[in-house]
């Protein structure tokens, strides 16, 4: 149906042949009743079972990337009774890692990376502000040439980054990296891929 879709707008055919890559985001929709998927719920529902003297299991159905931190509170809520020293929730003002970055100037932001780092491209720094915020800083430490960032593998993904992530962001496969973490695998040849793997 996406071809089809495609088809509308331009004039050259398209067949499967021609995809190179392809990604599915699939979200769970609560409906144990439900005729038809469109008539399913959208919201999430969250389950407890818990036999008396074991530890509770929390099962989640549903939900999506834009309510995560509210359901991550109404879990807790749900758990707190079985662990009395918890604290609760405390994620409602938290800031994401590297999210604190000054009155939430992104663009300023990068510029005094840029000031700080003037030997990097534009471009790399840019990406890893927007990428990683604060954190990016971490990533460069000292590094005052494009030579103090390792191996570069393509689409400006060096070896100081690949440690970061496999460091900071539990990273352990090429693919964790160029599609999980970064997507910088939409723009990398296959033969890229697999000398990061090695």
């Amino acid at each position: 149906y996406l071809l089809e879709s495609v088809a509308c707008y331009f004039t050259e055919a398209r067949s499967s042949d021609d995809i190179v890559w392809t990604y599915a985001g699939v979200r769970t929709l609560v409906g144990r009743d439900a005729a038809s998927p469109a008539k399913a719920l959208r919201r999430y529902v969250l389950e407890t079972d818990a036999a008396e003297g074991k530890l509770p299991m929390l099962s989640v159905f549903g939900g999506k990337l834009t309510t995560y931190r509210h359901l991550a509170e109404q879990a807790v809520d749900r758990l707190a009774r079985f662990f009395p020293k918890a604290k609760g929730r405390w994620t409602r003002d938290a800031v994401l890692p590297g999210g604190n970055i000054p009155g939430l100037d992104l663009e300023g932001w990068a510029q005094g990376l840029r000031d700080r780092y003037p030997s990097l491209p534009v471009d790399l720094v840019d990406r890893l502000a927007s990428t990683y915020g604060t954190r990016a800083t971490d990533l460069l430490e000292s590094a005052r040439s494009i030579a103090d960032l390792g191996e570069h593998f393509g689409a400006g993904l060096y070896a100081r980054e690949v440690d970061y992530l496999v460091q900071h962001e539990w990273a352990r496969t090429a693919e964790d990296i160029l599609f999980r973490r970064t997507k910088l695998g939409l723009h990398v040849s296959s033969d890229t891929a697999e000398r990061l793997a090695a």
